[in-house]
């Protein structure tokens, strides 16, 4: 049993859980690391639920109790377990120079810790399968609103080189429930929202799934709303040392899949890109 299962199954179950229960499990979803590494009391804290709560949430899940869930957490921590004295080092060098370069510091510690943790908690394999389900698909939307909007606008801009069935929604300035209403079984929607959840996209999603739409999803919990209706979930820290959620894991892991699209694609990627560029060239797009 991995911790990736593990925490398939505590996703699975949430809906069904305990108000308390449910608390428990979004802290786990969220922080497993910090099952492996910390005391049960210290989750517990951290969670602001009752180390009893955690015995019966491993014991939900199917556990003997909790020290028989962490052991699993332990065991993964310990085969992918690293150690960075050299970056520690480049950090506290950075932190020089009084007030700003303790901000400089802060922030590319707080950037490299989110790209370390989505490339520690992303299956290559399940990024494989999503490229394959969206090069298939008739047609794929990207959906985004706020900072998510560029988001979705790059990745089908980027995309488009090689996979000419992206488009981001919302079009034309109208509503995430028009375009997806137009979506059927056959076509996929990879969805973008992160804590505090915008309705409008927690809503089309939904209806994305309940028209037989293949949905990835693309948030910051397991517990989050458009997790429920996804046949694929990619979870990505939004955390930030300043006032704004970050982006850069949801950049990188878009970046990925673009990637591996482009190793998926049954087309000759290069080829198709040095078309597209080609094309700009003879318009005189490019100085």
């Amino acid at each position: 049993m991995t911790v990736a299962s593990i925490l398939d199954a505590m996703a699975a179950a949430y809906d069904d859980l305990t108000p308390q229960l449910r608390v428990a499990a979004r802290y786990v979803l969220d922080h497993p690391t910090e099952v492996a590494v910390s005391s049960m009391r210290q989750v517990a804290d951290d969670a602001d639920v009752k180390p009893n709560t955690l015995v019966r949430l491993a014991r939900a899940l199917g556990f003997d109790g909790y020290d028989d869930l962490r052991r699993h957490f332990q065991q993964d921590i310990t085969r992918t377990g690293s150690s960075f004295p050299s970056k520690a080092r480049w950090l506290r060098s950075l932190a020089t120079g009084g007030r700003y370069g303790a901000l400089l510091s802060e922030m590319a510690g707080a950037s490299m810790a989110t790209i370390e943790q989505v490339f520690a908690d992303t299956d290559a394999g399940e990024v494989k399968t999503v490229a394959g389900v969206i090069l298939a698909a008739r047609r794929t939307a990207v959906l985004g609103v706020g900072t998510a909007q560029p988001l979705a606008q790059n990745f089908c801009y980027v995309g488009g080189m090689i996979a000419p069935n992206l488009v981001a929604i919302p079009t034309n300035g109208g509503l995430a429930i028009d375009d997806v209403a137009r979506m059927a079984p056959g076509d996929v929607l990879v969805s973008m929202t992160f804590s505090p959840y915008r309705v409008e996209i927690v809503e089309a999603t939904r209806m994305a799934g309940d028209r037989g739409v293949t949905v990835v999803a693309v948030t910051d919990s397991r517990a989050a709303p458009i997790a429920s209706a996804a046949a694929h979930t990619f979870v990505v820290p939004t955390d930030s040392p300043q006032y704004f959620s970050s982006v850069i894991g949801a950049v990188a892991l878009l970046e990925t899949l673009l990637a591996f699209m482009a190793a998926e694609t049954p087309t000759d990627a290069a080829t198709a890109i040095e078309e597209f560029h080609g094309r700009r060239r003879a318009a005189g797009v490019y100085e």
